[in-house]
């Protein structure tokens, strides 16, 4: 999957995007915008890598965090929604994950990637677990994100 290809899509379609990153610190967001053209989908740009900015930029809720920590499907979920909601567009793909080398744990291994994905029929997540250095995990969610952006531009 190629940011190009998912630009062209959404050029095609009439649809919008907006980004909520956290362990890929705008990657996503990055791809997107160095396509030419890409400011006909794409709004909103949402860095979110400390807790209290997913909270004051997103609206998750503290207490979400603080019950499932950042890397959760839960926290995930309310990213992907907020960005949406904040960004008023058609789609938002949110990012939150271990990228390494260290905070992994026994439940959170480093490379355990949580994606929240919010459109016009609600919202999604999937979990991945990446292999490789921090490097190699960053670039493997950004590949994810982008496809998870392609299918719903497909379905939409």
């Amino acid at each position: 999957m190629s940011a190009a290809s998912l630009v062209s899509l959404f050029m095609a379609k009439g649809l919008t995007l907006a980004t909520a990153e956290s362990c890929t610190g705008g990657l996503v967001a990055g791809a997107v915008t160095a396509i030419a053209g890409s400011s006909a989908v794409f709004t909103h740009g949402f860095v979110t890598y400390a807790n209290e900015a997913k909270t004051q930029m997103l609206g998750v809720p503290e207490a979400m965090l603080a019950a499932h920590g950042a890397v959760s499907p839960e926290v995930a979920e309310a990213m992907a929604a907020g960005a949406r909601a904040h960004a008023g567009v058609d789609y938002a793909i949110s990012i939150t994950g271990i990228a390494g080398p260290g905070g992994g744990s026994a439940e959170k291994p480093v490379g355990t990637v949580w994606f929240g994905l919010a459109g016009p029929d609600g919202a999604t997540t999937h979990h991945k677990l990446f292999q490789g250095n921090r490097e190699d995990i960053r670039a493997q969610a950004v590949a994810f994100a982008l496809a998870l952006l392609e299918q719903a531009g497909d379905k939409a």
